[in-house]
């Protein structure tokens, strides 16, 4: 673009570029790409989204002589109070034993009958990341696990501050810490921005201290929005994807907007190598002021607690059970005793909302009872033997222990018993105690013994096992290798696609909907 085109442009939108110098900072990058030349060398214009606070189009930022635009300004504003985090910790180490012995030692105990008496030692360690100040009075967030098990907390500020730090509290289930310093001098702070107004494809600006080179500062976009990595550890966080560069040490870093606001913190990565490959994973600045709040207020962040062990909605269980859309969460099992359970919940339920709220999917429940308070009712609108009803449950208080634990694995053994049917591709044998000591089945399951699996069939497709329990078929309680023929085959007659079986596999019980056009 010649000096020439630039002037008749400025001419043509002289309006337009009207405006003050903090709103052509705010929108740089949408000024810049709005002049970005076409291989023709004619300026491209996009559309630019008004601004709602003043109801005018923001101003592009010109380009001078065509060089790009520059975060410069963006990031002498906000980098003063991104901040170092160093934590001492303390690694607890296991007791060692005859089988964490080299071989020549393990046999020479062995031989004559010693055992070593070898006490684990404690080992300190040093966890470096990031963190950002949001207060003033010295309130700096970072991530728990930069922190975790630390005796000790230090803090340095770009300016070469630096300061021993409180821990005011931590949420191991989403990643979030809480520190404290105190300053006689005025600190630097940054503001948190609305997660929920930017778009893929936004620009976003990290800074952090990967590997202990403070301050240093990348750029990138949203490469996507409410990204679940299915972490058990963060069951509550939709994470923000990002490509900005990050490393080791960014963690507990700010994400900014082009506003130099904070729209998330640097939480973790994706890389098969240890190193940046543009996949990190950065927490909604929503998600951490709530928690924040929490622990400035209590220490410690309480969630509601339902009960229920959970599953996704697949297209096939959907079609099994009937319902058009594969969206809810379906309940694979209740906890005996729990809010779900006095409130008469059941497994093969289908949570469709809760107080009103559609349920998008099994994670989606689990965030919305999470913020619920103990004691308060909820309302379950569930889907039961094809009928929608409404069930009232008393949320109850989740502790750190109420988590979902997988139980001992089958050991499958060799086929107890002979198999006395057949359905999908399964061979069927029922629950004696001779089968149960054989495939190590407790003896609170209860249901038909999976005793061999056909390699092609639908059920292996979808993970059916030898020494897995059919619970139930369709919602209704099997007990015998019949039962299964019987119901399989009243399904196959009513036209359905699939069949919804409830598999217990270690003790863990999930639902399986099998295809039996060609079972």
């Amino acid at each position: 673009m010649n000096k020439e085109q630039v002037m008749a442009y400025m001419k043509r939108n002289k309006a337009l570029l009207a405006g003050t110098a903090a709103a052509a900072i705010i929108l740089v990058s949408v000024g810049a790409y709005a002049l970005l030349p076409d291989h023709n060398g004619e300026p491209v214009r996009y559309a630019v989204a008004a601004d709602k606070s003043n109801g005018s189009a923001p101003p592009p930022r010109m380009m001078e002589n065509g060089t790009p635009f520059s975060f410069a300004d963006l990031v002498e504003r906000v980098s003063p109070a991104v901040v170092s985090v160093t934590a001492d910790v303390v690694e607890k180490q296991t007791a060692q034993g005859l089988d964490d012995m080299p071989e020549g030692f393990r046999d020479f105990f062995r031989q004559f009958g010693g055992r070593p008496q070898v006490q684990p030692q404690p080992r300190k360690g040093v966890s470096m990341g990031s963190g950002f100040i949001i207060d003033k009075s010295g309130f700096i967030v970072t991530n728990n696990h930069v922190v975790a098990n630390a005796s000790k907390i230090t803090v340095k500020l770009p300016d070469g501050r630096s300061f021993d730090a409180k821990l005011i509290g931590t949420d191991a289930a989403t990643d979030v810490a809480l520190l404290k310093v105190t300053s006689e001098k005025a600190l630097p702070t940054v503001e948190f921005g609305n997660d929920r107004a930017i778009r893929v494809g936004d620009w976003v600006v990290a800074v952090g201290n990967p590997f202990g080179l403070s301050n240093t500062v990348t750029a990138g976009i949203v490469s996507s929005l409410g990204r679940d990595i299915g972490s058990a550890e963060q069951p509550y966080t939709d994470f923000i994807q990002i490509d900005a560069p990050i490393n080791r040490g960014n963690s507990g870093g700010p994400t900014f907007d082009l506003r130099g606001q904070v729209i998330g913190m640097n939480s973790m990565i994706f890389s098969p190598t240890g190193g940046s490959i543009g996949i990190g994973f950065a927490i909604p600045a929503s998600t951490i002021k709530d928690v924040v709040a929490a622990l400035q207020t209590h220490g410690r962040v309480a969630r509601g607690w339902l009960g229920v062990q959970i599953q996704p909605v697949t297209p096939e269980i959907a079609s099994s059970l009937g319902v058009k859309d594969p969206k809810g969460a379906l309940v694979a099992s209740v906890v005996p005793d729990s809010p779900a359970a006095r409130a008469g919940v059941r497994p093969g339920d289908l949570v469709l909302s809760i107080n009103g709220k559609e349920v998008a999917d099994y994670h989606d429940l689990t965030r919305k009872v999470a913020q619920i308070p103990a004691g308060k009712t909820a309302a379950l609108a569930i889907m039961r033997d094809g009928a929608r009803q409404t069930v009232d449950v008393t949320i109850g208080a989740r502790k750190d222990t109420q988590v979902a634990a997988a139980g001992p694995q089958n050991q499958a053994g060799p086929a107890a018993g002979a198999v006395t049917g057949k359905a999908m591709g399964l061979g069927l044998s029922a629950l004696t105690p001779d089968v149960r000591r054989a495939y190590n089945v407790d003896d609170g399951v209860q249901g038909v013994l999976v005793t061999n699996v056909d390699p092609d069939s639908k059920a292996a497709e979808q993970g059916v096992q030898q020494g897995d329990v059919v619970v139930s078929v369709r919602n209704k309680a099997v007990h015998t290798p019949q039962d299964v023929e019987k119901a399989v085959a009243a399904a196959k007659s009513s036209g359905l696609k699939s069949v919804l079986l409830l598999v217990s596999s270690g003790g863990t019980a999930r639902f399986v909907a099998v295809p039996i056009e060609k079972a």
